[in-house]
C-alpha cells in the first residue's frame, strides 16, 4: 500500500492545511516511509500469539474513594467567571 499525492491533498484538505507542492512531496515520502515500515509487521509469525490490549501488565494504581467534605459553594463561585442562583454560569453553546 502506498500514499498517492491525491491522498496527501485529501488529508490536507480535511485538516484545512494549505500545502506547497514541495510540502506535498515531502509528506508523501514521509507517509510512504511510515507505511513501508509498518508493513514489516506482516512478516512476523503471530498465529500462536494471544491478542493483548497492552504490552505490559496494567495494574490500577488509583487510590480508593474516600468521602471528604466538599468546598463551600461560596468559595467555589469565587473562581467562576460568572454565577447565577448559586451555580456557575457559562455561555450558551446551543441556540
Amino acid at each position: 500500500m502506498s500514499i498517492s499525492m491525491q491522498d496527501v491533498e485529501h488529508v490536507a484538505k480535511l485538516a484545512r492545511l494549505e500545502l506547497t507542492e514541495e510540502e506535498k512531496e515531502t509528506f508523501n515520502g514521509q507517509l510512504n516511509a511510515i507505511l513501508k515500515y509498518a508493513e514489516k509487521l506482516n512478516e512476523l509469525q503471530t498465529d500462536n500469539i494471544e491478542p493483548t490490549s497492552h504490552v505490559l501488565p496494567v495494574i490500577n494504581v488509583m487510590r480508593e474513594d474516600e468521602v471528604r467534605p466538599s468546598l463551600p459553594i461560596d468559595k467555589v463561585l469565587l473562581n467562576a467567571p460568572d454565577d447565577e442562583d448559586g451555580q456557575i454560569k457559562v455561555p450558551a453553546v446551543l441556540e
